[in-house]
């Protein structure tokens, strides 16, 4: 399970989640020297140290390196939370807490996951029990499809 990133790698893969593309040093320094006074070996370690964490792959060019993300931050987001989720002695607990700090959107937006999750209404039935079901009972309750009963 991955750890929190700290401040300064949680900064250089912001700009590499957000891109989307294998990135340089350069890239990554000229990007950050907009918000803050940084060095490029600093950023040359900090991607090193994501590499030797596994957060970013990279491929030589030249004298060089691009680096690229291994996942997205939503991924990483993901784990974390289930990380700290499986920590937790009272798991429900823990979710009404996290819940009750959420805002109406973000409880939307949970709603809204859980439903993709979910999938539709027909669909979360087990096929396993569907196929276990009589086929007398499926015809009650589709009276009208006798003929698609059989068929089945």
């Amino acid at each position: 399970m991955p750890r929190p990133l700290g401040e300064l790698e949680d900064a250089v893969m912001t700009r590499v989640w957000k891109w989307n593309r294998p990135v340089t040093v350069r890239e990554v320094l000229e990007d950050l020297q907009q918000e803050r006074s940084i060095a490029y070996t600093t950023v040359m370690t900090v991607l090193d140290n994501l590499h030797q964490k596994g957060w970013v792959r990279r491929e030589a060019e030249g004298r060089a390196y691009r680096y690229e993300a291994v996942s997205t931050r939503a991924a990483y987001a993901a784990a974390l939370m289930n990380d700290a989720w499986s920590q937790s002695d009272n798991p429900a607990a823990a979710l009404v807490a996290f819940f009750g700090m959420m805002s109406e959107e973000q409880r939307q937006a949970l709603r809204d996951a859980v439903r993709i999750v979910q999938g539709p209404e027909e669909t979360r039935e087990a096929p396993e029990a569907r196929r276990r079901e009589a086929p007398e009972a499926r015809q009650e309750e589709n009276p009208g499809s006798a003929e698609d009963t059989a068929g089945r």
